[in-house]
C-alpha cells in the first residue's frame, strides 16, 4: 500500500537500518505516478541537483496543485517522493505555508546520504514553492 502521508513514511523509516532505509526511499520513488517523457525537458528540469530530477505541475480544477515527478536515480526519485507527500494535492497557500524542510528534518538526510544526493533538495523546494507563489489566489 502506498504511503498516504510524511508520517506514514516515517513511522516505518525510524524503525530501520541504514541499507532498509536506502530501500524505503528507492520503494518510496517507485510509486510515484509515472511522469511522461514529453514532460522531461529542460524547463521542467530542477537545477543544482546531481542527478536529473524532473518535476511538472498539474493545476486541478478544485484549485490544488498537483505534481508529477521523476529522477533518474532511484534514492534521488525516493527523495523527490518525500519533497511531494509534503505539498502533494494541496491549494498553493497551503504549499507556501507549509514547513517543507521541517517536515524532512526527522527525516536526517543530510546524515544518511551522501551530501550529492542532498544539495538537490532546497531547489526542488524552491521550485515547488515558485510554482505555488505565482497560482495563489
Amino acid at each position: 500500500m502506498p504511503f498516504q502521508s510524511l508520517d506514514d513514511v516515517f513511522a516505518d523509516y525510524e524503525l530501520l537500518d541504514a541499507d532498509d532505509r536506502y530501500r524505503l526511499l528507492i520503494d518510496l520513488g517507485r510509486e510515484l505516478e509515472p511522469m511522461p517523457a514529453a514532460l522531461k525537458t529542460d524547463a521542467t528540469l530542477v537545477r543544482g541537483c546531481s542527478a536529473a530530477v524532473w518535476v511538472y505541475p498539474v493545476p486541478r480544477e478544485d484549485g490544488r496543485l498537483h505534481f508529477l515527478a521523476d529522477s533518474n536515480a532511484a534514492i534521488t526519485k525516493g527523495i523527490v517522493a518525500l519533497v511531494l507527500l509534503a505539498v502533494q494535492d494541496r491549494e498553493p497557500a497551503e504549499i507556501l505555508a507549509a514547513d517543507i524542510e521541517g517536515e524532512l528534518v526527522r527525516f536526517d538526510l543530510r546524515n544518511q546520504l551522501s551530501s550529492n544526493r542532498t544539495q538537490g533538495i532546497p531547489n526542488m523546494i524552491a521550485l515547488v514553492r515558485e510554482t505555488a507563489a505565482r497560482l495563489v489566489r
